[in-house]
């Protein structure tokens, strides 16, 4: 998934439940004499946000600027929660305290990376009458600076019919999208927002529509859509992925996910991704294939847990669905690939040449380099240090459509672009730890042989080249 070149920050405002997810993590050896229950050593214990929180956290993961409103209560949990805040970066500014009131909080036992059992303090009536004119104060003081708003209605109270309606009305005059994820069986509530990220339970029960194939998952969208006035109609459907509606045409995108741990906050990664990806101005389509992505790294974690771009991209590319000129990067990009690459002590491996034509020779040359390290990087001569090389007819094929091929094969991890003779200049930039040159040539022949931790030379296979494509070419 590429964005565009702007990187634009987008800033995004949360409303909704708060929630402390504690965790106790343990392990178990034995069973209770005194009735046939697990005994579990608690090792450790932790504390995540939540609720809405965890959509904020997945945002922030995402790289966009995030506020948060919310109504909490005037409790011990409240205190953890602001603590929480405070370690996330994020302003407690804006979370209005009501008395009599607790806040939510979730205690989960963990063992041997399954959860045991769950156990909840909280308080679920709606906010008061001054909560939610404070609330929606704070909102229209807010609203103009965001790009999206997220409703993250977790049936705790905050997001009355009252609140809820008040801040799409509001959102809509700006021409600000709002998206929610819903709860309960009142999706009137919701009336007029951009979309929502019902799942197919959440479906039957607001609108009685069982979805148990292709025929009734397409009238649940369009009833969605006529019934509630959304400009997206979307439905997530857990292993099957997410559902939306594109011209009354139902697209589904499956779930992307090597492993799955824990589906505990999937779906406010799915929320989050998606308002992350519309804010940068990507079209449904996109922004539906970049959440289930980005699902798909949370599920393979133990607990509520975030995604980062890198980890998306990663995944990504292990299932073989980057486009290629996703693999494709410019000079700034390449820095900071190489420095992430070092953080993680991950070996680089390096090499280059004009890939005119691209072959058998080619391919398996970039196959046995790729097996000598984590990351490949391909250098490749432009067309203008092509001309020089080789002559005036060469390149057959240019710039843009060499790298590009050259970012399809699996074993390729980036591709960039040279202007001079030699890749001199990208070998002090990446300063790799393989250097990969063909063994025609004698290591202290190799470009770059004495910045590089190491030379390798690779045989080529016997007479495939480009030159010997062309001259076939023109001999018939």
């Amino acid at each position: 998934m590429r964005f565009d070149k702007k990187n634009t920050i987008p800033n995004i405002l949360v409303i909704g439940d708060l929630i402390v997810d504690h965790y106790l993590w343990g392990t178990c050896e034995r069973i209770s004499p005194e009735a046939p229950v697990q005994i579990i050593d608690v090792i450790r214990e932790s504390n995540v946000l939540g609720g809405a929180g965890n959509v904020a956290t997945n945002l922030i993961s995402l790289g966009a600027n995030v506020s948060v409103i919310s109504v909490i209560g005037d409790c011990k949990i409240s205190d953890e929660l602001k603590a929480l805040f405070l370690k996330n970066n994020l302003t407690p500014d804006f979370l209005i305290k009501e008395q009599n009131r607790k806040s939510s909080r979730k205690t989960r036992l963990i063992s041997s990376q399954q959860q045991v059992v769950r156990f909840d303090v909280e308080s679920t009536e709606n906010i008061n009458s001054d909560s939610e004119k404070l609330l929606i104060a704070f909102y229209k003081e807010l609203i103009s600076k965001f790009d999206a708003v997220v409703l993250s209605d977790y049936g705790k109270g905050v997001l009355t019919a009252n609140v809820t309606q008040k801040i799409i009305n509001e959102a809509n005059k700006k021409n600000i999208k709002v998206l929610v994820d819903p709860k309960g069986t009142n999706f009137s509530k919701y009336k007029s927002a951009y979309l929502l990220t019902p799942n197919k339970k959440e479906v039957f029960h607001a609108i009685g529509i069982d979805i148990n194939d292709d025929k009734s998952l397409a009238l649940a969208l369009k009833t969605l859509k006529n019934e509630f006035d959304l400009n997206i109609s979307l439905i997530t459907l857990s292993e099957n992925g997410i559902a939306f509606l594109d011209n009354l045409k139902t697209i589904k995108h499956p779930t992307q996910s090597r492993q799955v741990f824990d589906v505990t906050g999937a779906g406010d990664t799915v929320i989050a991704a998606l308002a992350y990806c519309l804010s940068k101005g990507l079209n449904i389509n996109d922004s539906a294939r970049f959440a289930n992505l980005a699902a798909g790294v949370v599920v393979g974690k133990v607990g509520a847990a975030t995604a980062t771009l890198d980890e998306i991209k990663d995944l990504e590319s292990s299932l073989h669905q980057s486009r290629c000129f996703e693999h494709v990067k410019d000079t700034e990009e390449i820095i900071e690939i190489v420095y992430k690459l070092r953080k993680e002590n991950k070996n680089i491996v390096f090499t280059n040449g004009c890939f005119d034509i691209l072959h058998i020779g080619h391919v398996t040359y970039l196959e046995e380099a790729k097996k000598l390290g984590d990351t490949l990087i391909v250098g490749v001569n432009s067309d203008k240090s092509v001309k020089r090389l080789k002559g005036s007819d060469r390149p057959i094929n240019p710039i843009e459509d060499r790298t590009c091929v050259l970012g399809a094969l699996e074993c390729v991890d980036y591709v960039l672009t040279f202007d001079e003779d030699t890749p001199i200049d990208l070998i002090k930039l990446i300063v790799p730890d393989i250097l990969v040159k063909g063994s025609d040539y004698k290591e202290t022949e190799v470009v770059g042989h004495d910045i590089a931790g190491k030379v390798v030379l690779i045989n080529y296979i016997n007479n495939k080249s480009t030159s010997n494509i062309i001259k076939k070419i023109k001999n018939e």
